[in-house]
């Protein structure tokens, strides 16, 4: 396929390319050095006269991710080249790039990953139907049957593409559903953070590139948002440029694509990648040049800022008053007519969807607060105590926890109103209330470590609990308000996002001709400072901004959406809480002794060279040794159980494990299955039990297993269809424990269980634990058995529970089960202990 990249793109093509980029960096440029100077002077005047909203109650982390990457597993990825899928590695550090290696060894060497991945501008997908979609529209003209194969099959029934108009696609695939929402998840939370590449800090660029970006693309007609608004300053003005550029090629090259449709299309696509790699080259070399050329002469017009201060906002006001008196009456006719009867509607729908996901954010961070006190509640010690606030300090930055406040912002819809208003998407805004959502969970869960750390240091273990409810209740107020504040915030920056570009569009055919006698108010000293259009556009703004903080202020005081009013000042109201701002971060491992979290894995691809280790925020259990043909993180059995994966079965778990503690004693760990078939089998579990026979049936049947089936009534009433398999439990000599035994091996060597160490008014005996059973995973291993009988029964108890003597008959047979009833319970419920009728067993599956 490179010939075909070759062939549409050759030299003459090329300088076409280079040409185009260089006129749209050209322009760019001059808006930018005008856009500079103005944002330096609205950065010192703010300065010097401050200003601002009201304060924040909560503390802000400086550097969150620091010593983290967020998530790696494994998953397969398709090679165009070969056309093949293939196993990857994938690591996402916390610059939330994808770092592709060949295997989990290469990434621990810190070896260079194969593919690196920046994913600003990306979509990700989880259906071949969407895609076909995108691609379709694409290319105008070339479009597949109905029910047509795409070019690209996936391996399993859940794919992954990361797709972008302009840049190559990416093509993965994984082996479960929950598997594919948890990597969509972690590559959604990847996109997020890329898009937000502009940083707030920066008071002087990034506006000034922001301003530059809007007016250049206003000078071809486009008023509205724009969704490729996002990456670093570098990757927009590429998409600024491919705005206009893609058009004119697809045009131009389309027409003359051979081959079916399929190959047309990866013909297109590949040209269009080669394209964009050429047009970010430049803009990345042209902006980094001017932007040093900026900053060189940033000191001198500081200097003269600070000198001639009031002169210029002397002259600013003057010519202000003139453009008002010209814009205002069309501005104020505008806005009655085409505005206002609008601003509760887009409000509405804006304030509707962002306040269930901030409502949501709450949730999530109170209920960790309650696993938390719970903990202490119960006494679990400080290594349960570590563990929840590991998993607590990385709450904001877990994709998959957040993932249920994000999808409450994901069902903004402005249908109806994107029209009018020249809307392109949602997904702007959508983006934004996103990571304010994640900067107030960071925030609070930040402010509730250092204040419990601080209660913690001063009063130590006493009343913990009370401690914990202290903070909590603590916190929970201050997110409240800033919350509204935050909201608040969003909800007329994104009112003004709609609505200014909206009226610029309409004003600008009769007020652009007159404005331009406006500049010979302007001294020549201010004119680098004063930019006639830039006023033009305060003025409008001013005209508009009334009406929206009063629509703002009224949803507040109906308090529908728990919007604190505007009267309502907390300022300065916890001086002492501010002063832990500068703190550092608690590690929480370090406090309580621990060393590294559980989930840490290395992560050569940043550097940090061979041996270097980083906690990682979701957490992945691969244990070794097993032997799986797929190296995946959800292939493990039992990492449904992990609190960082997924917290309602966590929860679910534990209520399992609390009515069953009554019965058999301290919950157990799950055992490690010996086999690839026995990791399968423990998808479809059977119940087998082992019932006394009488001697004459005994006689008739061979040693094996019988199979009936019978319906159990639990405790709570439901019925459930369960397979018994009858067995005959006999004496058969021991063999060496150094031979690895299945447990069909170890139940034959089982003696009968005699009747007087099985009273039936005796309770279960709880199931026994023992540490040196244990491997590095983490996971039980039956495979250590002792000679000594005592050990073989503490073994024995592992694999299986003494049933009490039942008095109740058989559903199929009519027999009582006896006291030498033995059971083993697999029983499709992924919730550890399971109670089947009066027996309490262990889960297992031979």
């Amino acid at each position: 396929m490179g010939d075909v990249v070759s062939s549409h793109l050759d030299e003459r093509r090329r300088e076409m390319i280079t040409a185009h980029t260089r006129c749209v960096m050209k322009e760019f440029s001059n808006l930018y050095k005008q856009q500079y100077a103005v944002a330096l002077f609205n950065s010192v005047r703010f300065e010097i006269e401050g200003g601002g909203g009201t304060q924040s109650q909560l503390l802000h982390r400086k550097d969150p991710l620091a010593g983290r990457s967020i998530f790696s597993g494994s998953l397969f990825q398709y090679l165009e080249e070969n056309q093949k899928w293939r196993n990857r590695f994938v690591s996402v550090p916390n610059s939330y790039n994808l770092h592709l290696y060949e295997t989990k060894i290469a990434h621990n060497r810190g070896l260079h990953p194969k593919v690196t991945i920046e994913c600003a501008g990306y979509k990700a997908l989880t259906s071949l139907e969407e895609y076909i979609e995108l691609i379709d529209a694409s290319l105008p003209g070339i479009k597949g049957k109905a029910g047509s194969d795409p070019f690209v099959r996936s391996v399993t029934q859940f794919p992954l593409i990361l797709w972008h108009p302009y840049a190559h696609h990416h093509y993965f695939s994984v082996m479960t559903e929950k598997e594919q929402k948890k990597w969509h998840a972690v590559l959604q939370d990847c996109i997020r953070h890329s898009n937000n590449g502009l940083p707030e800090d920066h008071t002087v660029q990034t506006p000034a590139f922001t301003d530059a970006v809007r007016l250049h693309r206003q000078a071809k007609g486009h008023y509205g948002t724009w969704d490729m608004m996002c990456g670093a300053p570098p990757q927009i003005l590429a998409h600024l440029v491919m705005e206009t550029l893609h058009p004119e090629l697809r045009d131009l090259i389309g027409p003359r694509l051979k081959g079916n449709m399929q190959q047309r299309q990866k013909s297109w696509m590949l040209i269009s990648d080669a394209v964009y790699r050429q047009v970010l080259s430049q803009t990345t070399r042209q902006y980094n040049a001017l932007v040093e050329a900026c900053e060189t002469q940033r000191v001198a017009l500081d200097g003269k800022l600070r000198t001639d201060m009031d002169q210029i906002i002397t002259s600013k006001e003057h010519i202000m008053g003139k453009i008002r008196a010209l814009v205002l009456p069309k501005a104020e006719q505008l806005l009655r007519s085409s505005v206002q009867p609008y601003i509760s509607s887009i409000l509405e729908a804006l304030m509707e969807p962002t306040s269930r996901g901030f409502a949501e954010v709450r949730d999530v961070f109170f209920k960790e607060l309650v696993e938390i006190s719970k903990n202490s509640l119960n006494k679990e010690g400080t290594e349960k105590l570590r563990d929840h606030m590991e998993r607590l300090s990385m709450l904001a930055f877990h994709p998959v926890k957040m993932q249920g406040c994000y999808e409450k912002v994901e069902e903004l819809n402005l249908e109806g109103l994107q029209q009018r208003f020249d809307v392109s998407s949602p997904s702007v805004f959508v983006g934004r209330a996103q990571i304010l959502m994640n900067e107030q969970m960071d925030n609070a869960v930040y402010t509730f470590e250092q204040l419990l750390h601080q209660s913690y240091e001063a009063k130590g273990e006493d009343d913990f609990c009370k401690t914990i409810q202290r903070c909590q209740d603590r916190v929970l107020k201050k997110f409240d308000y800033d919350s509204s504040t935050v909201r608040k915030k969003f909800f007329r920056e994104a009112l003004l996002q709609i609505i200014i570009p909206y009226m610029l569009q309409n004003l600008s055919p009769s007020c652009s001709p007159e404005l331009p006698r406006f500049q010979e108010f302007i001294f020549e000293d201010c004119s680098r400072f004063l930019l006639v259009e830039n006023m033009f556009e305060e003025v409008v703004l001013q005209s508009v901004t009334k009406d929206i903080m009063m629509a703002v202020k009224e949803a507040a005081v109906q308090r529908k959406h728990n919007l604190y009013r505007d009267s309502i000042i907390l300022t300065n109201s916890d001086p002492n809480l501010h002063l832990l701002e500068d703190t550092a971060p608690v590690d929480w491992a370090t406090k309580f002794g621990g060393d590294e979290a559980e989930g840490s894995v290395s992560d050569g691809g940043t550097g940090g060279g061979f041996g270097t280790r980083r906690r990682q925020v979701v957490s992945m259990i691969q244990p070794e040794g097993v032997p799986l043909p797929y190296e995946s993180c959800l292939e493990v059995p039992g990492v449904e159980l992990i609190p960082e994966e997924d917290a309602d079965v966590f929860e679910d778990e534990e209520k399992s494990q609390e009515e069953d503690e009554e019965h058999c004693g301290p919950p157990q760990d799950p055992m490690s299955p010996d086999s690839v078939n026995e990791i399968r089998d423990l998808i479809n579990p059977v119940v087998e039990m082992a019932v006394p026979v009488s001697g004459g049936r005994k006689s008739s049947i061979t040693n094996g297993p019988e199979p009936t089936t019978s319906t159990i009534t639990l405790e709570d009433g439901v019925q459930e269809q369960v397979a018994l398999v009858s067995m005959v439990v006999e004496d058969v000599p021991r063999k060496s424990p150094r031979d690895k035994m299945s447990p069909q091996t170890i139940l034959k060597q089982i003696p009968e269980v005699s009747a007087e160490k099985s009273d039936s008014s005796s309770p279960l005996p709880p199931l026994a634990t023992d540490s040196s059973s244990h491997d590095n995973t983490g996971f039980q291993s039956p495979s250590s058995v002792g000679l000594d009988e005592s050990e073989l029964r503490a073994i024995t108890n592992h694999l299986f529970s003494v049933g009490r003597q039942s008095s109740e008959p058989n559903a199929e047979t009519g027999e009582k089960l006896g006291d030498k009833t033995l059971c083993i319970t697999g029983n499709g419920r992924e919730d550890g202990l399971y109670r089947l009728g009066k027996v309490a067993c262990l889960q297992y599956q031979c």
